[in-house]
């Protein structure tokens, strides 16, 4: 069975939607794009349509890529200090020639909704759960809808990025839960696939898992992303995976759109902090 993202986002943005409209102001969602990337200009434009949607101001700061990091830097400290600003984020991957670290602890960490700076990630890894990072959020709310009994499943995380990968084995890790990681220095990863009852990728290396690599029946929730042909393709080849695999979140339409809805729940949190 196919997990729908869209339909998962929706409904959680029409949840969030009376939220915001119930604050005393408009907050401001502000996303910083080095670089004229069409993937990731598209990302950009649907995390301000999903925002405006419901309720939430966006403004996009799109800096050519010749750019230099100390520019880059005083503008995204200026920005911090918008009217009603409650998140800001920069657009991954930057340019190669950018010091990626500095650029994103430039980002005030009290709106920093992809907990993603220095100080705000950790607060996360020392147990503060007030903003989770969303993409990481998002792969844990779409295995919970699946209403399994986690405790009793072989759980492997293939990947330990700091985006999703290590944040997800946290996540999970907090509820008590056994899991093993797979990672570039894993021995064994065929074995580790094979025996695991959910799979969650997010690697960015496409074709990785396939439907001879897995176990009948398993869970897989695949986080990756990588372009292909002019489009967007995950961890596992889809029509390999879907004849074997109970469940599988498709790319693009499965992780990505939860995660928007998870990070501007991020946006309205700090919102409502503010009160």
């Amino acid at each position: 069975m196919i997990i729908d993202g869209r339909k998962f986002a929706s409904d959680k943005l029409r949840e969030l939607k009376p939220e915001v409209a119930g604050l005393p102001f408009e907050p401001l969602f502000c996303d910083v794009i080095v670089g004229s990337d069409p993937v990731s200009m598209s990302y950009v434009k649907i995390k301000g349509k999903s925002a405006e949607q419901i309720g939430m101001g966006f403004k996009m700061f799109h800096f050519p890529e010749s750019v230099s990091q100390q520019y880059l830097v005083e503008e995204i400290k200026k920005i911090n200090f918008l009217p009603n600003i409650c998140g800001l984020i920069v657009q991954l991957p930057l340019p190669k020639k950018f010091n990626g670290r500095e650029i994103l602890d430039a980002i005030d960490p009290n709106i920093d909704v992809d907990c993603i700076g220095s100080i705000r990630s950790g607060q996360f890894y020392r147990g503060d759960l007030g903003i989770i990072p969303p993409t990481a959020a998002a792969v844990v709310a779409l295995l919970d809808s699946l209403r399994l009994d986690l405790a009793t499943q072989n759980i492997l995380v293939v990947g330990q990025g700091a985006l999703v990968g290590r944040p997800v084995s946290y996540l999970i890790k907090l509820r008590g839960l056994d899991i093993n990681i797979a990672d570039i220095d894993t021995k064994n990863p065929e074995t580790l696939l094979k025996n695991a009852d959910v799979i969650i990728s997010a690697t960015g290396q496409k074709q990785l898992i396939t439907g001879e690599k897995i176990k009948p029946g398993c869970v897989v929730i695949d986080a990756g992303t990588s372009e292909s042909g002019g489009g967007i393709v995950g961890d596992a080849d889809f029509g390999s995976v879907s004849k074997v695999a109970a469940y599988i979140s498709p790319v693009p339409g499965g992780v990505g759109p939860v995660t928007v809805s998870m990070l501007l729940k991020n946006v309205f949190l700090v919102a409502k902090g503010k009160l």
